[in-house]
Parts: C-alpha cells; sequence; structure tokens
C-alpha cells in the first residue's frame, strides 16, 4: 500500500476548488435558512403579528381618541409604521442568532462548514435568509395592521431601502451573536438587554425630540432610531432626525456588519474550536 504521507501534495486528494460563487452552495443554504422558520410559521410568523396586534390595541384602539396627533399625523398611523418595522428588525435578528446558536449547541455546524463555502457565502447565506424573515413577518404585520391604521405611501423609495437595510443589518447582528453566543442564555441577554431596550427606546410610540436632555440628544445616537425614522418617513412623509443621515449611516453600518461576519467566519471563531 502506498504511504500518503510519501506522496507529493499534488498526488493527494484536494478540495474541491471553485473559480467563482458557488451560487449552489448559496441558494441551498439560504433556502435551509428560509425553510427552516416557514415549517414552524405559527411560531415565526403568526407569533409576532399577533404580538404587533396587541400593540395596536393597546397604544391605538384602546387609547383611541386620548393621544393628541404627532407631527400633524393620527397617533395611529404614526406608531403602525414603527411597529412593522419593530417586526422587521426583531425577527431578523432572532432568525440568524438561533439559527447558529443551535447549530453550535447540537454540533450540526458542520452542515455549513463541510461544504465549500467561502466566508463571504455564509456571510451572504445567513444574512439574506434572515433577511427575508424580517421582510415576510413586516409585510404579514403591514397587511395585518392596516385596518386599524391607514398607511399611506408617501415616498416608496424610503419604504425599500429602510425595509432591505434594517432587515440585512439585524440578520448580521443575529450573525454576530449567534457566534458569540455559547449557549442559550447569553443569546437570550442580547435580545433582552441589547436589541430590545434599543428599539423601544428608538422613537417607536414617541417624538425622541419631546423627551427631555440629554435623552433626546442620545436618542439621536441609537441608529434603531434612524431606521425606524426613516422608515415611518416613507409612509407619513415627515421625519425627526436627518433622512441623509439615516441613508448613509445604515449603509455605513451595513457594510461594516459585512465586513464583520466576513472576519469571524474566516477565522472559525467560536465554530472550529
Amino acid at each position: 500500500m502506498t504511504d500518503l504521507a510519501s506522496q507529493s501534495p499534488e498526488a493527494l486528494p484536494q478540495p474541491r476548488r471553485y473559480d467563482g460563487v458557488n451560487w449552489i452552495g448559496v441558494r441551498t443554504l439560504y433556502m435551509r435558512e428560509v425553510r427552516r422558520f416557514w415549517k414552524v410559521g405559527a411560531q415565526t410568523i403568526a407569533g409576532p403579528v399577533v404580538t404587533t396586534l396587541l400593540y395596536m390595541l393597546v397604544f391605538v384602539v384602546a387609547l383611541q381618541g386620548a393621544r393628541p396627533p404627532l407631527h400633524g399625523t393620527p397617533f395611529g398611523e404614526f406608531v403602525a409604521p414603527g411597529l412593522i418595522m419593530m417586526a422587521i428588525l426583531n425577527n431578523a435578528f432572532a432568525n440568524a442568532s438561533s439559527s447558529l446558536i443551535q447549530a453550535k449547541v447540537m454540533g450540526t455546524a458542520t452542515d455549513f462548514l463541510t461544504p465549500p463555502l467561502s466566508p463571504l457565502e455564509l456571510t451572504v447565506g445567513f444574512s439574506l435568509g434572515a433577511a427575508t424573515r424580517g421582510l415576510v413577518v413586516g409585510l404579514v404585520t403591514a397587511l395585518c395592521v392596516a385596518p386599524f391604521a391607514r398607511l399611506g405611501l408617501a415616498n416608496l423609495a424610503l419604504i425599500v431601502w429602510f425595509g432591505l437595510i434594517a432587515s440585512l443589518l439585524m440578520g448580521m447582528l443575529g450573525v454576530l451573536a449567534g457566534l458569540w453566543a455559547q449557549k442559550f442564555d447569553q443569546l437570550a441577554a442580547v435580545q433582552n438587554f441589547v436589541i430590545m431596550p434599543m428599539t423601544f427606546l428608538s422613537g417607536t410610540f414617541y417624538l425622541v425630540d419631546n423627551l427631555p436632555e440629554p435623552f433626546a440628544t442620545i436618542s439621536h445616537w441609537n441608529p434603531i432610531f434612524y431606521l425606524i425614522d426613516g422608515f415611518r418617513a416613507g409612509f407619513i412623509g415627515q421625519a425627526e432626525g436627518s433622512l441623509l443621515i439615516g441613508v448613509v449611516l445604515s449603509g455605513v453600518l451595513t457594510l461594516a456588519m459585512a465586513t464583520a461576519c466576513w472576519l469571524v467566519f474566516r477565522s472559525g471563531w467560536r465554530l472550529k474550536s
């Protein structure tokens, strides 16, 4: 029997090489992430929609007439876009983070580490899968909220930009959180003490300019504020902050998150060790 150690490197079996993008692998990983949340749609889609409708019931229907218009916009029409964006943000984050932590805890990370997928392809597959869940939940939420609050259409480009960029941004943040966390308790801590406060304290239910200082200024440093503010401006035509800052900041943060995910996948941090 020929000793493999004595053979030249060229004679040994080599991994399959791809000159370009492994489109089949990326599509397979993406479909895996989509089918993963679609199989339990009652939990991943219907559940968040019901939660949003309860918010609408409490803040809009129960308080109808008790809350004055904000910037001349009826309270229900002001709150509805913020609730839709909240659904997009939370579900995009949850999809990627839960997928990776489950793979690590259950020992199934080899399912996506063994195939010939580059760090960039892993980043794209997980991020697009998370963004899809966020956008699907956001669309269903918008359809269910519409009977309670009239949703206008002031600027479609703003709605599309902030909807897409928010789902991708939070999906990538979910990737990083899922890679960092070594148990479910750590991931829950990120959701409860970072994501949830930043989401609720970003002007979803109120005008941040009405907050006393220094909280009003601090709120303008919250990136989620610009996501919700820009998304809402697409419906009502008015924004509290600068739309230009929101567009540029969200784009820069998304590129930064993509780079961070690529670097982490490339290093194999907490995946291969």
